[in-house]
């Protein structure tokens, strides 16, 4: 094979030997070809001066590459700079962002002065700014105001403001300590590091105070929170000639609304129309801030029109605050039209409008959104993922949740507590606690938001003893102080039958807020003592502490279940004079109240005065009490109501069902039954659940036959019936709703599922133990609340049984609804 071999002219060959030379020096080859081009334009003999001027208009024009290829012919030549040339060189790569080309001409240079350190400075290109300064002074160039002011902006930016102080002392001994220019850069640094009034005494030191300095010292106190002081700064300023700028506008904002003074605010946005500084970004954004806080997005709209519009952040901020005053339309609308403006988001648009979706359950808006954000690339980005989180969670699509989630690399606490959060918001409380654990393990840091939530899942499991281990998790976390936990902690003691320790994690609050007066009155009413939650009621008033609507909810509920008529109606009618309308839930309330205690026509009466249409549970509660009161023709009139609004309400069939049962009417069950059938409406299995050593036990009606502690439960059952019937218990057979002999009544009473939880409880738990709670999906039934009075003598503990509607604590063979329920 013949190979042939192409002949180089020498120019080919100069030009090979150029490039490789330029490649050398560790440039691309987009900039190596620049720069032989460059080269080949340049003229020969260029001195210093010429390269400084053509370096110069390179910086100028904003034009990195042409100032490279410059440094290709000059390294090609031979370097041929002096100090004032290459200090041009060095701003250009500094301009430029090149920090790691610019640290090796620095490096490089045979001769430096206070200029190239300024130079390199201003550029931030280096992690060691303290070295550099440290080298600076051993090569004993001069400190002027330029080297300490670069310098101190170096350390801020670097948040390493605090070791500013360091600089002070030479600055002072220097005679620089009155120079204005230096004495705002010191000001800047103590105002970062939350030192005012080292800030302050810098400012009282400077001789020719210019707006510079005034800006600086009101903006510190500002953003440290001395608005007062601030102010009195500005007027200071004023009266010594200087007119405000554009900061000192938006600082003299800020403090306005820092102390409330929403009149003053208003009154320099007066000034703020005259002198013509509407317009900027700054104090533009600080007039929206105004507004939204005022709750005036009207007018800060109006603010946002007149606004340049080419800046993300006034339509991040809008998006923002429309969404949070609840205007998520309004919201939606202005990012369509920021996109339309083809006004880029970042990652606080994208979160701000998540935010938005996740308020409004917008699921749809949510998905699209998260193309968006895949196609913007900020699908990595940590607070950007929580919001989708949070939108999917919300929008109870918890499996797209928790496949973001796990594929999030760099979780924060807000990411563990959104789908923690999320699950107990869908009622799934087990899943809630497994992610609390997992998050525990991973050592994530623990928040109140953290405890707040798993202290909730604990209460909708009744799980007293997970509530108890989180409760002490909180303590150790410093979070067993904060409002929400309080709050949580009450309604978790409550809800697992322990209404003494909700009472004392109560007293134990230095300051309550509503919720936590709610939380404590509702505990209450649950465990049927009414006049004591009344007693809290009157408290609350006492206190000033204005009640809500969920506060009348639970006095209500509270004199419902203990059969508190006149109380009920007093409070029903007092609630227009707290300037509260009564809600479908309180007209429930009040329809239970007189149904249960035999007015059933002025129950329906009220509810024919309802102003909006009944609800369900309205309807419901009128059919429960017309069955107690065995009013067949109230009943009827319920159940067709409430199937005209859902024809497969099974709580409706169920209680016609045991309606005609009670009377013996076979054939209507018969006829109810199949309807149910034909509907296919299956009745909600009653389940009791037990919980033991921190695991939870399910229970349903007879169901034992693949239980591991069948025998034991068995023994324990044949053991307290005979003791219950040696003790006087009678057996209340018509809980029985079925057409079956009394010997087989008997026998399914007793393995109803409360029944069979008591049994596990017994067998399992130490006799120490003087209390056992069980939690109940439906209404406990009048035998299964006969035996355990009696239960709870034979036994001698106390038995605490939570049922769909309340609680009944049995103690010595009484009941704490007083049988009324």
């Amino acid at each position: 094979m013949i190979g042939f071999l192409r002949t180089f002219s020498l120019a080919e060959s100069r030009r090979f030997m150029q490039c490789k030379l330029v490649r050398q020096c560790g440039f691309s080859v987009q900039t190596t070809e620049s720069a032989l081009k460059w080269a080949d334009s340049l003229v020969p003999g260029l001195d210093s001066h010429v390269y400084g001027t053509m370096l110069g208009r390179c910086i100028e024009q904003n034009d990195p590459i042409s100032a490279k290829a410059i440094h290709c012919d000059i390294v090609k030549k031979g370097s041929c700079l002096d100090l004032f040339a290459t200090n041009i060189l060095l701003n250009a790569y500094v301009k430029a962002g090149f920090a790691s080309d610019a640290l090796k001409l620095f490096d490089e240079m045979p001769k430096r002065n206070n200029i190239s350190y300024v130079t390199l400075s201003r550029g931030f290109v280096s992690e060691d700014p303290v070295g550099l300064y440290i080298r600076l002074l051993r090569e004993g160039h001069e400190l002027n105001p330029h080297v300490f002011t670069s310098f101190l902006k170096w350390f801020v930016n670097l948040d390493k403001a605090e070791i500013g102080w360091w600089l002070h002392s030479s600055i002072v001994k220097l005679g620089f300590c009155s120079d204005a220019f230096v004495g705002a850069a010191l000001i800047n640094a103590y105002s970062v590091c939350g030192f005012f009034d080292s800030a302050r005494s810098v400012f009282e030191g400077i001789l020719c105070k210019d707006i510079v300095a005034w800006t600086g010292i009101v903006s510190c106190y500002v953003e440290n929170g001395h608005f007062e002081d601030s102010l009195e700064l500005l007027s200071r300023m004023g009266m010594a000639g200087f007119m405000p700028n554009n900061y000192t506008f938006a600082m003299a904002l800020k403090a306005s609304i820092g102390l409330g003074a929403f009149d003053f605010a208003k009154g320099v946005h007066g000034r703020i129309l005259k002198t013509c500084y509407e317009f900027d970004l700054h104090v533009g954004v600080a007039l929206l801030q105004l507004y939204a806080q005022l709750g005036d997005m009207s007018d800060a709209l109006k603010v946002f029109n007149e606004m340049p519009k080419n800046d993300v952040i006034p339509w991040s901020f809008m998006i923002a605050r429309f969404g949070q005053n609840g205007f998520c339309d309004e919201a939606v609308d202005l990012f369509i039209r920021m996109r339309q403006a083809f006004v880029a988001p970042n990652e606080f648009t994208f979160t701000s409008i998540l935010n938005v979706c996740a308020i409004g359950k917008c699921s749809g808006l949510g998905k699209q959104i998260h193309g968006l954000v895949i196609k913007a690339g900020f699908n990595l980005d940590v607070y950007v993922s929580n919001a989708l989180i949070d939108v999917y969670s919300k929008c109870e699509d918890m499996d797209n949740a928790v496949k973001l989630f796990s594929e999030l690399s760099s979780r924060n606490e807000v990411s563990w507590n959104t789908i923690i959060v999320g699950y107990e918001n869908l009622g799934e409380s087990e899943e809630a606690l497994s992610v609390f654990r997992e998050a525990l393990r991973n050592q994530v840091s623990v928040t109140e938001v953290t405890c707040s939530s798993g202290i909730g899942a604990c209460a909708s499991l009744a799980s007293m003893e997970l509530g108890v281990q989180i409760h002490g998790v909180a303590i150790k976390t410093s979070n067993a102080e904060k409002v929400a936990v309080r709050n949580s902690l009450i309604d978790m003691y409550a809800k697992c039958g322990d209404i003494k320790d909700a009472q004392s994690v109560f007293n134990e609050m230095e300051t309550e807020d509503v919720a936590s007066w709610n939380a404590l009155i509702s505990g209450y009413s649950t465990h049927g003592l009414c006049r004591e939650a009344l007693k809290i009621f009157d408290s609350m008033k006492d206190c000033d502490c204005k009640p809500n609507g969920l506060t009348f909810l639970g006095v209500l509920s509270g004199c419902s279940n203990a059969g508190l008529i006149d109380e009920g109606q007093d409070c029903f009618e007092s609630m227009r004079d707290h300037g509260i309308e009564p809600s479908l839930e309180h007209y429930t309330c009040m329809v239970r109240l007189l149904g249960r205690s035999g007015r059933l026509e002025k129950a329906m009466k009220l509810i024919e005065e309802i102003p909006y249409e009944p609800s369900v549970m309205i309807w419901r509660a009128m059919l429960s009490a017309s069955i107690v009161q065995n009013n067949v023709e109230f009943a009827r009139r319920s159940a067709e109501e409430i199937l005209k609004i859902n024809p497969k309400d099974e709580a409706t069939y169920v209680l016609l069902s045991n309606m005609y049962a009670g009377a013996k009417q076979w054939a209507n069950v018969a006829s109810i039954r199949r309807s149910m059938k034909e509907k296919c409406v299956k009745k909600e299995p009653g389940l009791s659940w037990i919980e033991h050593q921190g695991n939870v036990y399910y229970f349903s009606v007879g169901m034992l036959s693949h239980h591991p502690d069948m025998k034991l439960i068995n023994g324990m059952l044949e053991w307290l019936n005979m003791k219950a019937k040696r003790a006087g218990y009678v057996p209340d057979r018509n809980a029985v709703l079925l057409d079956i002999n009394d010997e087989e009544k008997d026998k399914r009473l007793w393995v109803h599922s409360e029944r069979l939880a008591l049994a596990y409880g017994l067998v399992r738990m130490p006799s120490s133990r003087n209390r056992i709670l069980i939690i109940k999906n439906l209404r406990i039934c009048s035998d299964c609340h006969n035996a355990m009075k009696v239960i709870s003598s034979i036994v001698e503990r106390d038995l605490v049984i939570r049922d769909m509607n309340r609680f009944h604590r049995f103690h010595a063979g009484v009941c704490s609804c007083g049988d009324h329920w």
